[in-house]
């Protein structure tokens, strides 16, 4: 019987980047998740299928979702948080679905998005608790659901244009909620 095995691509130049110093992030991948990491250096396809000794079939999604985001641009520190937090997804919002293939609307919202110095960009990752990588053509998320939802939210209104400070007043309010629904949740089993 075969393994179960998915197929990607990722830009060439992050390669590197996903089998690491003497392939040690190649090896922490396949390690910990009970895969097998093929990759096509020239063209950035990675082959990956369960190891022989992989009894859950999900580490397979989990691997994909690892190595995509470390091909989205985030650290691969970064991308195992996937891996650590059962509750971490991966969402990346591709750009081009937006704007076509406007290279200067791309280029623009980017820059929105990122803010001077970076401060948006922060901003979005500390009041959400989300990282954040803004790579090529597309914006990626890494987070719990609630978290991201958040952070997309906020991204989408600066594309359409709303004012950094209608963004931030935003995120402020959506942080204060996550905040309060998380001391109920540990405030609920009390009351018996």
């Amino acid at each position: 019987m075969t393994k179960a095995s998915t197929f990607l691509k990722i830009p060439t130049e992050r390669i590197g980047v996903l089998i690491g110093p003497n392939g040690a992030i190649k090896k922490h991948i396949e390690k910990t998740l009970l895969v097998k990491l093929e990759i096509e250096s020239e063209t950035g396809g990675i082959a990956i299928a369960l190891a022989e000794n992989a009894e859950d079939p999900s580490s397979l999604f989990k691997a994909k979702s690892v190595v995509t985001a470390i091909g989205r641009g985030f650290s691969p520190e970064l991308a195992f948080r996937l891996i650590r937090n059962e509750e971490a997804s991966l969402d990346i919002i591709d750009l081009r679905v937006i704007f076509g293939r406007s290279e200067s609307d791309i280029r623009r919202v980017k820059g929105r998005i990122i803010g001077m110095g970076g401060k948006t960009r922060r901003i979005i990752e500390e009041l959400t608790e989300t990282n954040v990588s803004i790579y090529g053509h597309t914006i990626g998320l890494i987070g719990d659901i609630e978290q991201i939802q958040a952070a997309r939210e906020a991204i989408k209104m600066l594309i359409r244009g709303s004012q950094h400070t209608t963004v931030y007043r935003f995120l402020h309010r959506k942080r204060r909620e996550l905040k309060k629904k998380m001391l109920e949740l540990w405030e609920k089993p009390a009351e018996k």
